[in-house]
């Protein structure tokens, strides 16, 4: 506990605007909480709409410099950004693991996968690029250029605290854009130790601006409606996300928006159940099912339904709930009470529909957040569980007949982030992936997330994409130039 004392005590606290480290204008802080046990993490300069206003200036100011700096200098930063993240992997996953709950196993992955948004991004910096071609009538001369798009808000969740930063941080950076990052409220520390590193690797005052707040809307509502302000990046909740969309519609200004998921989870006849049975555990289980790529729904066919679920079963009992800094630990806690609660209602209510728990079930007793790693099977198709997003370990398993109505099943949600499959047959494969409405699909992989593919969904899971070579384009305008036919005046 000393040593985590000590930790905790090295880490950047304040706000930080222009190039510096700053308390809150009220000089109100607010305390970070160790959902592992409830005690007091550290305590957090808690922004006002004053700092948003001074982080937005900030951004605003540096934004014309920012923009016309040299493709690789940005391209720089990011890679020597890159570089002390990965050597500092230690640090950050302890932050996470800390004040998220995470185990240090999964906290050191994400490190490697947020770390990779830098390089990525610091690749992908010197290739933008655009097009020269001549009109179609041969009169004129067509000239396409990419620009930044100018200054952005982004709005981070909890449940990745540095990937979800680093997934927008850094194609912002690539492109050009300066920033003011809202990090979630109940994991600041990441953000702000992410903040501490891209400083050091040169990034300029004002292009990175991060005013931590317990008062999300109203420091940003005004920066959603402020014209210096061009575009909006959220990740959370749908019901956030329309919320934002539509205050964003006054500026019209661009926006990315990754929201809700309600994940199917297909098993077919013809499964590799080893292979199905170890990707259902990661899809379920990645970040203790606090994951908007999380399998919601688990639709196994009836003829390896009893065989996948009693494999599947023994392996989600297995799971160790413990604070993530413990070795033993496979499965931290949930955020905060009111996350665990909500996990406790749907298992609840499923039961009370008809659902029976083959496994765990129930909350354990504190101190923390922990709720048992559940499967629960015989569940109504109209459960409530089955359309809610569960953000948690809970696995509800359903049956179907047919691949008709596996998909018809899968399909039938508001949301469309992420399916996952698991089949022999190819020639299903591809039918799977023209008629599932999913922006993302997982055949026989458990994981889907990369930072060199798009990542984004369809219907109410969200607008625009992150990552790949698609992520940078959502922080460039498109200029076009039309440029008078230079041999028009030559003379004959």
């Amino acid at each position: 506990m000393t040593d985590e004392r000590a930790f905790l005590a090295s880490l950047p606290t304040d706000l930080f605007i222009d190039g510096a480290w700053r308390p809150a204008s009220t000089g109100d802080r607010f305390d970070v909480i160790d959902p592992s046990t409830g005690d007091v993490l550290a305590t957090v300069a808690d922004a006002s709409v004053a700092d948003g206003d001074a982080a937005l200036a900030a951004a605003h100011r540096a934004q014309e410099s920012w923009g016309r700096t040299a493709p690789r200098e940005r391209a720089e930063i990011l890679r020597r950004a890159f570089e002390m993240v990965t050597a500092r992997a230690e640090d950050f996953a302890l932050a996470m693991t800390l004040e998220m709950g995470k185990p240090l196993a999964e906290a050191r992955g994400e490190v490697a996968y947020g770390a990779e948004f830098l390089r990525w991004f610091s690749e992908e910096a010197p290739r933008i690029s655009g097009r020269y071609s001549v009109a179609p009538d041969g009169r004129n001369r067509l000239l396409v250029v990419q620009r930044p798009v100018g200054p952005c808000l982004f709005i981070t969740p909890w449940n990745f605290p540095l990937a979800m930063a680093t997934r927008k941080i850094a194609p912002a950076i690539a492109a050009g854009c300066t920033m003011v990052l809202k990090p979630a409220a109940l994991t600041p520390l990441t953000a702000l130790l992410l903040t501490e590193v891209l400083r050091e690797a040169g990034l300029p005052d004002g292009v990175l601006n991060v005013i931590p707040t317990t008062h999300a809307g109203a420091v940003t509502g005004p920066l959603v409606q402020d014209p210096r302000l061009r575009k909006l990046s959220f990740t959370g909740s749908t019901g956030v996300g329309q919320r934002l969309i539509a205050d964003s519609a006054a500026q019209v200004l661009r926006v990315s928006m990754e929201l809700g998921g309600n994940a199917p989870f297909l098993v077919f006849e013809d499964a590799d159940l080893d292979a199905a049975v170890d990707g259902a555990v990661l899809a379920k289980m990645r970040n203790g099912g606090e994951a908007c790529v999380a399998a919601n729904r688990f639709l196994v066919h009836e003829a390896v339904a009893q065989e996948f679920t009693e494999r599947f079963a023994a392996r989600i009992g297995a799971f160790v709930p413990a604070r993530g800094t413990d070795p033993s630990s496979t499965v931290g806690p949930l955020v905060d009470a009111a996350t665990r609660d909500k996990v406790a209602s749907l298992v609840e209510g499923a039961v009370a529909q008809g659902a029976r728990v083959a496994v765990g079930g129930s909350a354990i007793p504190g101190p923390g957040y922990f709720y048992q790693p559940t499967v629960l099977v015989d569940v109504p198709a109209d459960a409530d569980i089955l359309r809610e997003e569960i953000f948690g370990p809970v696995a509800p398993i359903l049956t179907f007949r047919d691949e008709e109505e596996a998909i018809r099943l899968a399909n039938h949600t508001e949301f469309g982030l992420v399916c996952f499959a698991y089949t022999r047959d190819l020639d299903r494969g591809l039918r799977l992936a023209e008629r599932l409405e999913t922006g993302m699909l997982g055949l026989n992989a458990g994981v889907v997330s990369n930072p060199a593919a798009p990542f984004g969904g369809v219907k109410q899971s969200g607008l625009g994409r992150e990552g790949g070579a698609e992520g940078i384009h959502e922080y460039l305008e498109t200029v076009y130039v039309g440029i008078a036919d230079p041999f028009a005046s030559r003379s004959a």
